[in-house]
């Protein structure tokens, strides 16, 4: 019988799968076009292992079941969405890869929004994309953020000493290391140890920041290096290691 830590409850995998919100899961299940081992699941807070478990919306696997696993790193363009589907017909992440790798279904690992480029994970094993996104296994995430004009000291020592935003939510400490200027613009090399929604570009907009690009460039043990904005490739077995060591996954 697998472990509770490893379980998870169904309408929040198949959110995490990119098919829906937790929202639209609950939808989908009540709907029975969900089902978890050929059985049409009854409720979306039914427990499943994501690393075991064969889940299925609309007759179509979310997951390998327990088969070879691949796990990818992809330079995530602008104006894509990190979603497997999407209802306005934008480009998704999962368009970038070829038809044979799309079949295996691989599932981002959290989101990069819109308007944001870099680093993102894809894998088709769900017990890392479980311990990934969950708050107890957070891994360093860094990225390069260009903005307008020049940032003061004051803006920088407020967000290294961590900010508490308008709406009363309280921001860890971020390391936040400042290039020089140039040309009306500089770019600040942000770390997040947390996992808080958009949470750079609300520290930016709440002080007086433009955002220009913001660029994710390292996840854990794992870097985007020079791979070309709608690249992709398979992690190493070294990468693929190092990232599961960093998140207790043997």
């Amino acid at each position: 019988m697998p472990q509770e830590t490893s379980l998870i409850r169904l309408n929040k995998f198949i959110a995490q799968s990119g098919i829906a919100s937790r929202r639209g899961a609950d939808d989908l299940v009540f709907a029975g076009k969900v089902t978890v081992n050929g059985v049409t699941a009854d409720s979306p807070g039914i427990k499943v292992d994501p690393a075991k478990d064969k889940v299925a919306v609309n007759g179509q696997l979310i997951g390998t079941g327990g088969g070879k696993d691949i796990t990818l790193i992809l330079h995530k363009p602008v104006e894509v969405v990190t979603t497997a589907s999407d209802p306005q017909g934008r480009t998704t992440v999962l368009d970038l890869l070829p038809k044979k790798i799309k079949e295996m279904r691989p599932f981002p690992v959290g989101r990069l929004d819109f308007f944001s480029e870099g680093l993102l994970l894809l894998t088709t094993d769900g017990d890392l994309c479980y311990r990934l996104t969950h708050p107890k296994y957070h891994l360093p995430k860094v990225y390069r953020v260009t903005v307008r004009g020049n940032v003061t000291d004051g803006i920088l020592k407020k967000m290294r000493s961590g900010m508490t935003l308008e709406d009363g939510e309280r921001l860890a400490p971020v390391k936040v290391v400042a290039e020089k200027p140039v040309a009306g613009t500089q770019t600040l090399e942000m770390t997040l140890i947390q996992g808080v929604n958009r949470q750079i570009r609300r520290m930016c907009q709440e002080s007086g920041l433009t955002i220009l690009r913001l660029h994710r460039v390292k996840q854990g043990p794992v870097a985007l290096g020079d791979l070309k904005r709608g690249q992709w490739r398979e992690l190493t077995p070294a990468e693929l290691n190092a990232l599961k060591k960093a998140v207790k996954l043997r």
